[in-house]
């Protein structure tokens, strides 16, 4: 059997990793600015980390939601503090696109609506559900394009209110930062209006923060730095620091009931010891004062580059715009060592692990600015 050949990726076989620092088979050692897809939240290979799954996995390395799970609870306890919403309930599951589809469901079930109000340029996964809202018609076949969804622009207050107008809304859906349209940050003013416009026309307020999200941009979610509050949060990847674990954070309003959602996977007793273990090291290591000092570090160094267009982000959600990105990336990775990522053709995507150091942040800012003045001469 051959696999199913879908991905354009590098030759580049990985096989270990400690911290940011990755190596292949072939010997080669990176630079890991990329995380990848930002997922390796606290360092590849922690030490924490390794203790909590081997241990657990000594114990009972999983059993169905046909019994009770006191793991779950506590890793919604600690979850609900350090993210700040600890009066919500939480579900879990294995994605974020399963998150998604689930934050999806709860809002139509409250709701008794199906329309669905999504913003242009998003991405919020590739099952069917979700594909809908993603603004991305290459991705979507017929299966996918039946679902009631209106797409409406970043930062349009108006169009906003036009599409909730009717109150035949479920849910408005908003990524904390878009990553795959460029790292696109919504406006305070959109956040604010956009809680406003849901609580008036009783649509849910979903946020997907399943890459922007546990603490990637210097605060736990990103939509806290705009001070709002969602009624379903969202969140995958940054979760389990590489082992499958997603969840859906919901509002104390929202009433569960016995057969409401499911899942076979969703909160075994191996994913909540690795979740358990990412937050107690983001807590122990204070990794989102760290993501936000040393993201403001690189946009201080790099803002006056005159071969960048235009930078964003927070935290260590960043993307540059280049005329040559694919270049540049490229020859990061070739003669520097450095994976970094992208977002379309124009935009490199950083997303290193939030436990990267200031002398690994300088060594890449370094191989950036040598390639990019080569490139200007």
């Amino acid at each position: 059997m051959k696999l199913f050949d879908v991905y354009s990726c590098y030759d580049i076989n990985l096989v270990n990793g400690k911290g940011s620092s990755i190596s292949d088979d072939k010997g080669n050692k990176y630079l890991d600015f990329y995380g990848g897809h930002g997922v390796i939240s606290i360092g590849h290979s922690h030490l924490h980390y390794i203790f909590r799954m081997e241990q657990q996995l000594h114990c009972l390395g999983f059993y169905s939601n046909a019994v009770k799970n006191d793991m779950q609870e506590k890793l919604a306890c600690k979850l609900g503090k350090l993210s700040g919403y600890d009066t919500y309930n939480l579900f879990l599951c294995n994605s974020g696109a399963e998150a998604n589809e689930n934050a999806l469901k709860v809002a139509s079930f409250h709701t008794g609506k199906s329309k669905i109000v999504a913003i242009k340029g998003a991405f919020h996964g590739r099952s069917s559900g979700v594909l809908a809202i993603t603004d991305n018609p290459l991705l979507s076949s017929e299966f996918n394009v039946k679902h009631d969804v209106v797409f409406v622009e970043m930062n349009d207050t108006p169009a906003l209110e036009k599409a909730l107008g009717e109150n035949d809304v479920a849910a408005l859906i908003i990524e904390g930062i878009q990553g795959v349209n460029g790292v696109v940050e919504p406006s305070v003013e959109f956040f604010k209006s956009a809680e406003r416009l849901c609580k008036t026309h009783k649509a849910m307020l979903i946020l997907d923060e399943i890459q922007s999200g546990y603490g990637r941009t210097g605060k736990f979610f990103a939509h806290q730095h705009a001070g709002i509050k969602a009624d379903i949060i969202t969140t995958a990847k940054g979760m389990g620091n590489g082992f499958p674990i997603a969840g859906v954070i919901i509002s104390p309003k929202i009433k569960a009931w016995s057969g409401m959602l499911g899942t076979t996977f969703g909160g075994n007793h191996l994913a909540c010891a690795a979740g358990m273990a990412v937050l107690e090291i983001i807590e122990e290591e204070q990794l989102i004062g760290n993501a936000n000092k040393l993201g403001d570090y690189i946009i201080t160094k790099l803002k006056d580059n005159k071969a960048i267009k235009a930078i964003r982000g927070k935290g260590l959600m960043i993307g540059i715009d280049l005329e040559n990105m694919p270049a540049i990336r490229k020859q990061l990775l070739e003669e520097y060592g450095i994976f970094t990522g992208s977002s379309g053709s124009t935009t490199l995507r950083l997303l290193p692990p939030l436990s990267i150091t200031k002398k690994e942040v300088d060594q890449f800012i370094e191989a950036f600015q040598k390639l990019t003045q080569i490139v200007l001469v």
